[in-house]
């Protein structure tokens, strides 16, 4: 089995945002702590990520196709992006929404997400540790 993590808008750019939600994390930070995470399970990954939203739906609807279970961080597209939805929505394998903030404890806008319907479940708060919880939930949602 083989794990698709895709990462939306300014996650690689982790490190100049806002600190208190983000402290000092990088995306670089961020992907070698889910792919020692990965490697100690026995779990094959890939990690991307974009800016843009067309070239997340090519990844989902090539996810799609393999039947590839995806882990996702929709970032900003998480609350609008019914493209998005939508492309998750054709998966045949399991799909999880994270966040490494709360969305909900956020600005107001943030607290709608147009994914998380179409997914098994959110994992969302808890830092690089959402990431990680989510590579244990697929790892037991993919059996």
């Amino acid at each position: 089995m083989k794990i698709l993590i895709l990462n939306g808008p300014n996650l690689s750019r982790l490190d100049l945002r806002e600190k208190n939600y983000y402290g000092d994390l990088t995306y670089k930070d961020l992907a070698e702590a889910i792919s020692t995470k990965a490697d100690a399970m026995g779990v094959e990954i890939e990690i991307k990520q974009s800016d843009s939203e067309s070239e997340l739906i090519s990844w989902i609807h090539e996810a799609a196709d393999k039947r590839q279970p995806l882990i996702i961080n929709p970032a900003a597209f998480t609350h609008y992006s019914y493209a998005l939805r939508d492309a998750i929505s054709m998966l045949k394998a399991p799909a999880i929404e994270v966040h490494l903030s709360n969305p909900l404890s956020r600005e107001e806008f943030r607290h709608t997400s147009v994914v998380s319907g179409v997914v098994q479940g959110t994992i969302a708060g808890f830092g690089v540790d959402s990431y990680l919880l989510a590579l244990t939930a697929m790892q037991n949602l993919a059996k």
